[in-house]
C-alpha cells in the first residue's frame, strides 16, 4: 500500500487520540470507586443479614416478656379475688384455703417477675446489638452514597475527555486516506495499537529491534511504501526520528 509520508505521520496523530480513548475507557471500567462500591454493597448484604436476625431475637423476646407479663396480670387478679374474699370473712377452713393459695400464688409472680427480669435484660443486649448492626449498616450506606458520588463524578469528567477526543478524531480520519484508514483501523481492532513509530531500528509497537535483512527491507523502501512489523504486523510509521 502506498500513503503519503506526511498521511502516514499523522496516522501517529490518530493513533494517539485512539490510545487516549482506550485509556479513559479502560479508566472507565477500572476506577477504584467502583471496587469499592461492590465491596461495601455485599458488606452492606451481610449487615442486612445480622439486622434480619438481630430483629428476630429482639421481636421473639418481646414476645415472650408479653407472654410473660399476661401470666403475671393473671396470677394478680387471682390474688386481688382472693384477698377481697379473705378480707370478706368466712368459715375458718375456707379463710386457710385462701391464705394457702395466695401464698402460692405470690411466689408464683415472683418466680414469673424474676423470669421476666432476665427476659427483659436479655432484650436489652439484644436491642444494643440489634442497634449497633442498624449503625453499621447506617456507615456503610453513607460509605457507598460518597463512594458512589466520586463515582458519577469522575465518570463525568471522563464523558466529557472522551466526548472532546471523539469529536477531534473525526477530522483526523477524514483527512486521511480512506484505505490506509481502513487498514490502520483493522489492526487496531485486532491488536489494539494499529500504528507505531520505528525508531532507532525498533518497531514501536511490540519493541522489536529489526536486524539485518528485515532492517535493510525498512531502509530501503519508498518513502509513500506503508511499512509494516513482520512480527505484529502494526504499520512502523518512519519519520526523522527514525534515524534512517
Amino acid at each position: 500500500m502506498k500513503a503519503a509520508p506526511e498521511a502516514q505521520r499523522r496516522l501517529l496523530d490518530l493513533q494517539a487520540v485512539d490510545t487516549a480513548l482506550n485509556q479513559l475507557a479502560h479508566r472507565r471500567k477500572s476506577l477504584p470507586e467502583l471496587a469499592e462500591i461492590d465491596t461495601v454493597s455485599r458488606e452492606i448484604s451481610v449487615l442486612e443479614d445480622e439486622r434480619v436476625r438481630a430483629q428476630v431475637a429482639v421481636d421473639d423476646l418481646d414476645r415472650d416478656i408479653s407472654r410473660f407479663e399476661k401470666d403475671i396480670d393473671q396470677v394478680r387478679t387471682r390474688k386481688q379475688r382472693d384477698q377481697a374474699r379473705l378480707d370478706a370473712g368466712g368459715a375458718l377452713r375456707e379463710i386457710e384455703g385462701l391464705q394457702h393459695e395466695l401464698a402460692t400464688l405470690n411466689r408464683r409472680q415472683s418466680e414469673l417477675e424474676d423470669a421476666e427480669l432476665e427476659l427483659m435484660e436479655r432484650r436489652e443486649t439484644a436491642e444494643q446489638t440489634l442497634n449497633e448492626v442498624k449503625k453499621r449498616i447506617t456507615e456503610a450506606v453513607e460509605r457507598r452514597s460518597a463512594a458512589e458520588a466520586r463515582r458519577d463524578e469522575t465518570l463525568a469528567e471522563i464523558a466529557k475527555e472522551q466526548e472532546f477526543k471523539t469529536q477531534s478524531r473525526a477530522p483526523l480520519a477524514n483527512d486521511l486516506p480512506a484505505d490506509l484508514v481502513q487498514l490502520y483501523d483493522k489492526i487496531r481492532t485486532e491488536t489494539g495499537l494499529g500504528a507505531a513509530l520505528f525508531r532507532s531500528g525498533r518497531c514501536g509497537g511490540c519493541r522489536i529491534e529489526l536486524y539485518g535483512a528485515d532492517l535493510a527491507r525498512v531502509k530501503g523502501a519508498a518513502a509513500d511504501e506503508v511499512v509494516r512489523c513482520e512480527e505484529c504486523r502494526r504499520i512502523m510509521v518512519r519519520t526523522a526520528e527514525s534515524g534512517l
